[in-house]
């Protein structure tokens, strides 16, 4: 009968501790989703001009739309973020100084995920915050020449490729109110750490117009100083810098 009490007793312990963490942990559990639109910057290699394109040194795109959708989880202080992210580059311009013209533009759609710190100020209703992630890329554009006398004059789709890359983000969650917040954030995002590669479209035909075909962020294996073919000779850093708000809805 003694041995019967403390287990009895240690059951009771048990279940009032249960009762009482648990509804303290679901409190804490938080989820809050959205969605908004900024501005997105190309950076490193990305960024340039369209004469920088046509010699093969950097991707030559400007400044374009970013939208996107966010999920925000929280669980006893530690957050997951979740995006889906579109963003949209280019640029136009000369081939060469005075001769030839180029249009460019790339698409990326990104899948993020990754982790957030939040920084608690007390009274004050903002919550400055910073984050990571590790993020899937894929790329599309197309790319218009006129008037240049090495690559013939067209419109010519790029070859989808999806590359892996890393991102950092430091922003600030202001509540509007009830339910509602407004996420305001800057990131920089490196976009090809890995899976960097050539790709030759048309290895038969050996012309200067395959090499703008496909994403081509590695540098050209048959490369030669002053090839008119093979120009490419270094690997291309794909970076962005997003400039962002977005409506949040949740706890």
């Amino acid at each position: 009968m003694n041995s019967v009490r403390p287990s009895i007793s240690r059951a009771c312990l048990f279940l009032l501790l249960a009762v009482a963490v648990i509804p303290a942990a679901e409190a804490q559990v938080t989820l809050q989703i959205g969605g908004g639109a900024g501005i997105a910057v190309p950076a490193s290699d990305y960024a340039g001009t369209t004469v920088d394109y046509y010699s093969g040194l950097k991707y030559g795109l400007g400044s374009g739309l970013n939208l996107h959708a966010k999920a925000r989880v929280g669980l006893l202080g530690f957050r997951v973020t979740g995006e889906i992210d579109y963003s949209t580059f280019s640029n136009n311009g000369e081939a060469l100084p005075g001769q030839g013209k180029v249009e460019v533009s790339q698409k990326v759609l990104a899948f993020k995920v990754g982790p957030e710190f939040h920084i608690w100020l007390p009274v004050v209703p903002v919550t400055p915050y910073v984050g990571a992630n590790v993020a899937l890329n894929q790329f599309s554009g197309e790319t218009k020449f006129n008037g240049i006398t090495k690559v013939p004059s067209g419109t010519y789709d790029l070859k989808s490729a999806t590359r892996i890359g890393f991102g950092f983000t430091g922003g600030a969650l202001l509540k509007l109110g009830g339910f509602t917040f407004l996420d305001l954030s800057v990131s920089y995002n490196l976009m090809n750490v890995s899976g960097k590669a050539w790709q030759d479209e048309n290895p038969t035909k050996d012309e200067r117009i395959d090499s703008y075909l496909t994403l081509n962020d590695d540098a050209d294996p048959l490369f030669k100083a002053g090839d008119e073919k093979h120009f490419i000779g270094n690997s291309r850093a794909m970076n962005s810098m997003q400039i962002r708000a977005t409506l949040m809805f949740g706890l």
